[in-house]
C-alpha cells in the first residue's frame, strides 16, 4: 500500500474522515492518476506557448469527428432533471444548512474558489458535507440560535466542485510528495458518500472547474470510473458538469462532454475566471486583447455573447444542461435603493439566460432564489428544463469567439481602484480562511481577485492609458495599494489591522500583479502563505 502521511493539525471529527480505509483510497487514486495529471499540467504551459508564438487559439482538426457525428450524454437522473436556481457557496456549517434550506434545486457546495485551502476547511468541510447527506447537520452560533434542516420543503441537490487540477494538498503525503487536491477532494467526499447519497435516492453529483482541454475531461472520466470499479458503485452513478471558465475549453465542449459522456450532465457558463483565462492565454497578443473595466464587459460583449450562444447549442444537441452564471448581490437590508437597482439587473442578466434556453442559473444569496425561480418559471412552464430548445442558431466562429476589439468600454481609474480594493480585501480574507469574502454588496471568490489582479498586470504590460490620460504604471497602481490600505487602516482601526493579513495580502498582490512574469494563479503563491503560517 501506498505510504500516507498527514501533515495538518487535528481537526474536530477529522478521524472519520481521515479513516486508514479512506486514506488507502484516496493513495491508490493519486498513484493511478497523478503522473497523468502531472502530464497535462505540461501540456497546458505547451499550449500556452504557442498561442504565444501565433497569437491563435482554433478548433480542433484532430476531433473534427466528435464535433460533427450524432451522439448524447447519459440521461439525467431524476434530482438532476430540473436545475433551474442553483446556489453556490462554501461548506462552512451553517452556511450549507442555509444553502440547503434556501429553495434552491441545487447546491453547489464549494470546495473551490469559495474555499480556502486551510486544513479545518479541508477536513471540516467534508465533515459537514457528510452530515449534510445524511440530513444530521445542525448548528449552534455563539448566540445560542439553533440552525437545522427545514422538515418543510425539497432540500438541494448536492453537486460539490473539488479543486482545479492545478492545485497540491501539501497537508497531505503520498509516498512523500504532497497529493493532487482535487483527488483529494472528490476522493474522500465519494468514497464516504457516494453510497450513502445512491440509496437516498440521488447519487455522487460534481461541478469540475478550471479545466482546459477534453484530455483533463479523460482523466476525470477514467478516474470516475477507476473509483466506482473499487468501491462496488455501479458504473454512470457520477454525473459531472464542467465549467466553461477557460478561453481553450470554450474551443472544446464537444469534445469535454463527449469523453465524460457517460457521466455528463452538463455545462456551465461563467463570466470572472473566463475574463481571466483569456487575458491569461493572450497576454502576449498586444492592445487587440486588452479589456476594459472588468464592470464593464458584461456577457453581452459580443465574444461573451458567442460563447454563451455556442454553449446552449452544443449542450441541448447532446442533451446535457447549459448552466447559467452567478448573481453574486447579497442584498442590503439597510438600502433599499441599492437592492431595487440590483434586483433590476439580476433579473435583466436572467431573463438573458432564460430567453438564451439556459437551463438554470446561480446565485450567491438565498434572498435572490425567488428571483431566479421566477423568471425560469416564466420561461419553462410546465417543463423541468430546456433540453427541448436547441437555442439560438449563431455560427460561432473562432474569430467570433476572439472578437476582444468589439467590446465596449474603457479603463478607467474607478475600474483601477475598485481591482485594487478587491483584489487586496479579497486575499487578506483568503489568507484568515475565508474564501467567500462578502465585498460591496457582492459575494466574492477567487475568480474575482485573479480578474483583479490580471487586468492590472495586462494593463501595466500594455502601457494603458486611463480615461484622464494618465498611464497606468507600477508606480500608479503601488499608491492606490497604498492609498487602499491607508483608508482600511482608519476604517477598521489599529488593533483589526495588525491582526490582520494585510501587509500579506499587499505583498502577494503586488507581486503578482507588477511582476515581469505574468504567475498562472494568484492561489499559488496564496498557498505558499498558508503553508508558512501553519494554517
Amino acid at each position: 500500500m501506498a505510504h500516507v502521511e498527514v501533515l495538518g493539525g487535528p481537526v474536530e471529527r477529522g478521524e472519520e474522515i481521515l479513516t486508514p480505509e479512506a486514506l488507502a483510497f484516496l493513495a491508490g487514486l493519486h498513484r493511478e492518476f497523478a503522473a497523468r495529471r502531472g502530464e497535462l499540467l505540461e501540456a497546458r504551459a505547451r499550449r500556452r506557448a504557442e498561442v504565444a508564438r501565433t497569437g491563435r487559439l482554433d478548433f480542433l482538426a484532430e476531433t473534427r469527428g466528435v464535433r460533427e457525428s450524432d451522439w448524447t450524454v447519459a440521461p439525467a437522473p431524476e434530482d438532476l432533471l430540473d436545475r433551474r436556481v442553483e446556489i453556490t457557496g462554501p461548506t462552512e456549517r451553517k452556511m450549507t444548512i442555509n444553502a440547503l434550506n434556501s429553495r434552491a434545486r441545487v447546491w453547489l457546495a464549494d470546495l473551490e474558489d469559495a474555499n480556502t485551502p486551510h486544513w479545518r476547511n479541508v477536513v471540516g468541510g467534508q465533515v459537514n458535507l457528510y452530515d449534510a447527506v445524511r440530513r444530521t447537520i445542525a448548528f449552534t452560533s455563539e448566540e445560542g440560535k439553533e440552525h437545522t434542516l427545514a422538515t418543510d420543503r425539497r432540500l438541494a441537490t448536492i453537486v460539490m466542485r473539488p479543486r482545479g487540477w492545478h492545485l497540491d494538498e501539501r497537508h497531505l503525503l503520498v509516498d512523500g510528495v504532497p497529493a493532487v487536491g482535487a483527488l483529494v477532494d472528490f476522493g474522500l467526499y465519494f468514497f464516504h458518500n457516494a453510497a450513502e447519497l445512491l440509496a437516498r435516492g440521488s447519487g455522487p453529483y460534481f461541478y469540475l472547474p478550471k479545466m482546459e482541454s477534453h484530455r483533463e475531461s479523460r482523466l476525470w472520466n477514467d478516474l470516475f470510473t477507476l473509483a466506482q470499479e473499487r468501491l462496488g458503485i455501479p458504473h454512470g452513478s457520477v454525473r459531472a458538469t464542467v465549467l466553461i471558465e477557460t478561453i481553450p475549453a470554450a474551443f472544446e465542449m464537444d469534445e469535454i462532454l463527449y469523453e465524460l459522456r457517460e457521466h455528463a450532465s452538463g455545462l456551465n457558463a461563467g463570466r470572472w475566471d473566463y475574463l481571466f483565462s483569456v487575458i491569461k492565454f493572450f497576454r502576449d497578443s498586444g492592445p487587440d486583447f486588452v479589456l476594459p473595466d472588468r464592470n464593464a464587459v458584461t456577457m453581452t460583449a459580443p465574444f461573451m455573447r458567442a460563447y454563451t450562444r455556442l454553449l446552449v447549442q452544443t449542450c441541448h444537441r447532446r442533451g446535457a444542461f447549459a448552466m447559467g452564471g452567478m448573481a453574486a448581490f447579497i442584498p442590503s437590508r439597510r438600502n433599499p435603493e441599492i437592492n431595487e437597482r440590483a434586483f433590476a439587473k439580476v433579473r435583466e442578466d436572467k431573463e438573458r439566460e432564460a430567453g438564451d434556453g439556459f437551463d438554470g442559473s446561480w446565485v450567491a444569496h438565498p434572498d435572490l432564489v425567488p428571483l431566479c425561480q421566477e423568471v425560469f418559471d416564466r420561461a419553462l412552464g410546465e417543463r423541468p428544463n430546456q433540453l427541448d430548445r436547441p437555442g439560438d442558431r449563431m455560427d460561432v466562429t473562432a474569430d467570433r469567439l476572439l472578437d476582444l476589439r468589439s467590446t465596449p468600454g474603457e479603463v478607467t481609474e474607478a475600474g483601477l481602484r475598485s481591482n485594487v480594493h478587491v483584489g487586496l480585501h479579497y486575499l487578506e480574507a483568503w489568507l484568515r480562511g475565508t474564501g467567500a469574502v462578502a465585498i460591496d454588496n457582492l459575494m466574492e471568490d477567487a475568480a474575482t481577485a485573479e480578474i483583479s489582479r490580471s487586468q492590472i498586470w495586462q494593463w501595466v504590460h500594455n502601457r494603458v492609458r486611463l480615461g484622464t490620460g494618465e498611464q497606468v504604471t507600477a508606480e500608479l497602481v503601488q499608491r492606490i495599494v497604498t492609498e487602499e490600505l491607508a483608508a482600511t487602516l482608519e476604517s477598521v482601526g489599529p488593533d483589526a489591522f495588525r491582526s490582520g493579513r494585510f501587509e500579506d495580502a499587499r505583498r502577494i498582490f503586488s507581486e503578482v500583479a507588477l511582476a515581469d512574469s505574468y504567475r498562472d494563479f494568484l492561489t499559488l503563491p496564496a498557498y505558499d502563505a498558508v503553508i508558512e503560517s501553519g494554517a
